[in-house]
């Protein structure tokens, strides 16, 4: 079986009112969509993404340039796909928008063995569970005021999530960002998991800071409180505090979590599938932290990610984020707050083309 072909289409998917607050990008994800060929009549899917409305035609040509060069490959031979890859696209370089387009095609090529061999990704990954704890992110914004956290929270629990996300590091004073928390905790109940991700917005000290006073409110974890690069500071971070650290979202490749771990920077190792290089680069550094005895969580991507985490024996929990959900026909379900896995060969799902059609941008 060799791959003899490639479509990739730019698409704005509408979304609700998100983390950036105003501006171009703030209510709508931009993809570009690809489907891998084989000359046998089996097709993988993947997308690129998350990236503003300025790079998503860059990010479809980097896409284009690179699926040309994997007509003729195996799928079988990921690994040597994935090297060849990023050889050519930046002597081996992992960043930018080179590996957010490898890691879409990496994702195709899973696709295209799990249906070739007939079983489930996260089978052919490992296949540790077929079911895994999950919880919500896609709402809870810094842009909500507290009445706002208080009505959203209490939804998701109607809904039957019992962990959710939400977020602060914009407030101008720690007491109105300790106000958020304490609001969202008194609509929930003390039995519901939260989290809550700051994208880099303080410093050290004020992490320190504001962090202990968190306790109290029982976080499950605190992400990305600092600069991602900054390993020795979240080491400080996660030492001074009980509430577990999470962070790794914004690395490329897998060398930078070699350094987090080895710092012992974080409590929790969160790995995107865009900037990591696909599920390929993804396991590795998931066993990576097998062997430092720490869990691993998902970034975005659930519809693919949720493989990963139902493959390894470190996988925590994923990341119910659904922003590109309305390009599929049916995204992963949640029952009882664990998504389940689906039992069809591959990832188990199919774009849906008449909503790529409307939404298409080219």
């Amino acid at each position: 079986m060799r791959i003899n072909g490639f479509k990739t289409r730019v698409v704005s998917v509408p979304r609700e009112r998100g983390p950036l607050g105003e501006g171009v990008d703030s209510l709508a994800s931009n993809f570009v969509t690809l489907r891998l060929t084989t000359d046998e009549g089996v097709e993988g899917i993947g997308y690129g993404g998350f990236v503003s409305s300025l790079m998503v035609k860059a990010l479809k040509s980097a896409m284009d340039a690179l699926a040309e060069q994997t007509i003729g490959e195996d799928p079988m031979n990921n690994e040597a796909i994935s090297a060849k890859l990023f050889a050519l696209g930046g002597s081996g370089a992992p960043a930018g928008l080179v590996t957010r387009s490898i890691s879409a095609i990496d994702v195709a090529v899973w696709d295209i063995k799990g249906k070739a061999l007939g079983q489930p990704v996260y089978k052919l990954l490992g296949g540790h569970r077929d079911r895994v704890k999950t919880y919500y992110s896609g709402k809870l914004w810094r842009p909500y005021s507290l009445d706002e956290l208080r009505e959203s929270g209490i939804e998701l629990v109607e809904q039957g999530f019992k962990s959710m996300k939400f977020r602060m590091g914009a407030e101008d004073t720690a007491a109105k960002e300790l106000a958020r928390a304490q609001a969202l905790r008194e609509a929930v109940g003390p039995d519901i998991d939260l989290m809550v991700d700051i994208n880099q917005g303080w410093d050290v000290n004020t992490s320190i800071t504001i962090g202990r006073e968190l306790a109290s409110y029982g976080l499950f974890w605190l992400e990305d409180p600092v600069h991602h690069q900054d390993y020795q500071g979240l080491a400080r971070i996660a030492d001074a505090l009980d509430t577990p650290i999470a962070a790794g979202e914004y690395h490329y490749g897998i060398a930078p979590f070699r350094h987090m771990l080895e710092h012992r920077s974080i409590d929790i190792v969160m790995v995107d599938l865009l900037r990591a290089g696909g599920i390929t680069g993804w396991m590795k550094v998931a066993h990576m932290a097998e062997a430092y005895n720490m869990p691993v969580v998902s970034h975005l991507a659930p519809e693919f990610l949720v493989h990963g985490i139902a493959a390894i024996p470190n996988g925590m929990t994923v990341e119910l984020m659904p922003w590109a959900y309305p390009m599929f026909k049916e995204p992963p379900r949640v029952e009882d707050g664990m998504m389940v896995l689906p039992d069809k060969p591959g990832f188990g799902i199919e774009f849906d083309e008449d909503a790529l059609d409307k939404m298409a941008v080219e």
